[in-house]
């Protein structure tokens, strides 16, 4: 992977973070890359918060990647801590490099160091694409999600 490094996001990085979320069908009906307060507004909840991790992937000082990672402790499950991961993007000028699957392994180690019992993530019913990747990393479809919008 040469000298990827993966760390916490800085308000720096929100321009190439939202670049990204909004580099596809469905992000480009979702962000808004030319008002970037919110997104600050956000990074800065996240921050304080000790149980998100919102992390860049940076090689040769270039965001390339993002995903945020969030600890839940839980009563079911006998008490299980979870993790989820949200957000997962790469850019475009590195798919297919393997900075995917180094990303999802990161946030699985990174849900061991904190004790979780279980990773999950959702994605999108169109994006059989990253259907097929997650579950070659070994991630199961074993529930049907829903949302509300609010």
């Amino acid at each position: 992977m040469g000298d990827l490094e993966i760390r916490a996001a800085a308000a720096a990085d929100i321009p190439a973070i939202v670049g990204m979320l909004a580099d596809d069908p469905l992000g480009a009906q979702r962000e808004s890359p030319d008002d970037l307060s919110p997104y600050i507004a956000a990074l800065e909840r996240l921050s304080a918060d000790p149980n998100q991790r919102l992390v860049v992937a940076v090689r040769e000082g270039r965001v390339v990647g993002t995903l945020q990672l969030t600890i839940v402790p839980g009563l079911s499950r006998r008490g299980a801590t979870r993790s989820i991961i949200e957000g997962v993007r790469v850019h475009a000028d590195e798919r297919g490099s393997g900075l995917g699957t180094r990303f999802i392994e990161w946030a699985v180690e990174e849900s061991r160091r904190e004790n979780c019992q279980l990773v999950q993530l959702t994605s999108d019913s169109t994006r059989t694409d990253a259907h097929r990747f997650y579950e070659r990393l070994g991630f199961e479809a074993s529930h049907v999600g829903f949302k509300l919008q609010l």
